[in-house]
Parts: C-alpha cells; structure tokens; sequence
C-alpha cells in the first residue's frame, strides 16, 4: 500500500485550506507550449485547474488511491481527456515525454529521504525537460515559532480532521500524523536549507531561474517557504 492511500479519501478535505499555490502553478503553466508533468501529482487538485486552462497535464503518483480521486476530479470538472495520470515513483517517473515545465507542488521533494534521493529526483526532473526548461517547485525550513506552536499536538486542521506534527531539529524531521475516523497515516518529510537546496539544484544541471518566499511571488528572505523556479542547462 503506497504511504497516502490510507488517507485518500480525505486528502481534499485535508487540504481544503491550502488554495494558494494553485493559481501560481496554472500561470506557470500558461507561460508554456505542450504537456506539463506534475510529479507527485495526488488528488490532482493542481492538474486540474492547470486542465480546465486548456494545458495536458501527464501526473504521476505512487498511490493509487489518489490517483483513483485525481481521475474522479478531472472527470468532474469535464477535462479528464487533458489529465493522463500515471503509476510511479518521481525518481523514476514513467514519462518518455520531453517537455517545457515540469512542477512537484505542496512539497512533495520533502518525501526523499536525504540528499542522495533529493538529487535523484532533481535529475530525473531534469531528464523530462528540453533544453531550457524548467522544474518548479515548493518546499520548506520550518520557522521556530511554527515548531514551539504545533510541536507534539494534535490540532483539528479542518472540521473532524486532525494533524500532529513531531519535529526533530537534530535530524531536520518533520513526522505527520493524520487522522480522521477511520482513515490514519504518518509520514515523514526531511527539510533542507536555500543554501543546500540550491547546490543540489546546481548538481542536477539546473540554473536557478527564480526563489520566491510566498506564491504571489515575493523575494525569499529566508522565511520558511521556498518557491525555486529551475532552468534546465
């Protein structure tokens, strides 16, 4: 079973809240000619909209379950023949595709477990673009007010849906659990400095085209959101 199939069914529900970064992926879309990738694509709450404004979106996901709920949206909203979603691992996505954009929203790179596997899914990002292409994608570095208010508590994040988050400042571990009624999973996300994040990006054969603090597209200064537009060298 793949980590976010236990939870599935109340993913939206989960992240009915987090609206922000939607209308920045669609305009990044609408800045290129062709299919987009979206790795880690999950309910498909961002493929969908980025559909509905006229662009193909191949999503690739782990969880059949969420891909289950990224195919019921799509065909809900009537742009299930622009949203091709594919069993895989954004290590190794299943993508013969080269094309303009490549994006891995609401910090999905955060998943890889250390640096090694950061690097791998940069490069095989990297594999999927034309020259000059770009990856775009989000991550954090946790504020230490965000540790001392939420650390070891279960808070009701929407109505019936509770998270905790457990975080190890030792090892840069964030642990959320999620739970409602029936429905329970925990995961783990490992987080990076800007200063780490861009060497790897630089590993990978990237410029960095852009780092953004918030989705409407203000500076980064070093506040714990990262929005890094990549350029393909």
């Amino acid at each position: 079973m793949a980590l976010y199939d236990p939870i599935a069914g109340i993913y939206d529900p989960w992240s009915a809240s987090v609206v922000e970064d939607i209308s920045f992926y669609v305009q990044e879309a609408e800045r290129c000619d062709g299919p987009v990738v979206e790795l880690a694509v999950g309910s498909g709450r961002i493929a969908v909209p980025i559909a509905q404004a006229g662009r193909t979106v191949i999503g690739v996901d782990l969880s059949p379950g969420m891909l289950a709920v990224a195919r019921a949206l799509a065909e809900e909203h009537g742009v299930g023949s622009r949203v091709d979603l594919r069993i895989g691992d954004l290590r190794d996505p299943p993508v013969e595709e080269r094309v303009q954009l490549v994006i891995c929203p609401f910090r999905s790179l955060l998943h890889m477990p250390d640096e090694s596997e950061k690097l791998r899914a940069l490069r095989a990002a990297h594999a999927l673009l034309v020259p000059g292409g770009r990856l775009v994608f989000d991550v954090f570095a946790p504020s230490p007010e965000d540790i001392a208010e939420t650390q070891g508590l279960w808070l009701e994040r929407e109505e019936g849906i509770f998270e905790r988050a457990d975080w190890d400042e030792e090892t840069r571990t964030l642990r959320l659990s999620v739970r409602s009624g029936d429905s329970a999973a925990s995961m783990e996300l490992h987080w990076l400095s800007a200063i780490e994040w861009r060497r790897l990006i630089d590993e990978a054969g990237f410029d960095v085209g852009g780092l953004y603090g918030w989705f409407d597209r203000r500076p980064f200064r070093g506040g714990e959101d990262m929005i890094w537009v990549c350029e393909r060298r």
